[in-house]
């Protein structure tokens, strides 16, 4: 079945030439597309896409806030936003990333990398730069925040090798180098992610990156 996908942004041109990019693949169908926040929610709703390419500043509504509601929305857990942006650092990319972004695609973004980016996402996974994770990093460097104590339960509730393997993704591992770091196979890495996004609650693996550090579960500059 084809990757189902929604366009949000207040620009025709931006829609129009993603539509055009993303449809030259079989395996990719835009179902629609939206030109402020409020119609992408609506949008969202009625199509259950498999995933939203979401640009951040739009009228009514923006990105941020139209994220944020996908995410807390449970008749759309299985929607993933990517955020689209001019800049990969952005000064959106942290808190989109807490909203419930999957991942961030620059608009110059080449075609193959686009489509390949929405199959990724699109399988639960993470859809993040090195440069975005360093500096999901450096945010909590520079600003040690409280944490969140409503997680301390779940995160008791996580095995020693769950909380190694929820280390080692936030360092931007994949399931194959975890299984390799940890002499386990690809899919048993996989299941230990699985369990630790139930157990945390996090949709996909860019929400359990941000948990990780948010909990103390990986520490900044840590191997």
């Amino acid at each position: 079945m084809a990757i189902r996908v929604v366009l949000a942004d207040d620009q025709s041109l931006v829609r129009a030439g993603f539509r055009a990019l993303l449809e030259r693949a079989d395996d990719i169908e835009v179902v629609g597309e939206a030109a402020d926040g409020e119609e992408a929610l609506a949008v969202v709703r009625r199509e259950s896409p498999d995933v939203v390419l979401m640009d951040i500043q739009m009228p009514l509504l923006d990105g941020l806030e139209a994220t944020r509601r996908i995410a807390a929305d449970p008749a759309l857990a299985g929607v993933r936003v990517i955020v689209l942006t001019t800049f990969e650092i952005d000064e959106y990319v942290f808190a989109a990333l807490r909203a419930g972004s999957s991942g961030f695609l620059l608009k110059d973004i080449e075609p193959d990398d686009l489509r390949q980016a929405v199959r990724v996402v699109a399988a639960g996974e993470a859809l993040l730069s090195p440069s975005v994770t360093r500096r999901l990093i450096n945010e909590f460097v520079a600003r040690p925040g409280p944490g969140r104590p409503e997680l301390s339960e779940q995160v008791g509730q996580l095995t020693d090798r769950e909380r190694e393997v929820v280390a080692l993704v936030a360092r931007g591992l994949s399931n194959e180098d975890i299984g390799k770091r940890l002499y386990m196979s690809p899919a048993t890495a996989k299941t230990h992610v699985n369990r630790a996004m139930v157990k945390l609650g996090a949709r996909d693996r860019a929400q359990l990156v941000v948990l990780a550090y948010e909990t103390g579960l990986a520490a900044p500059g840590h191997p």
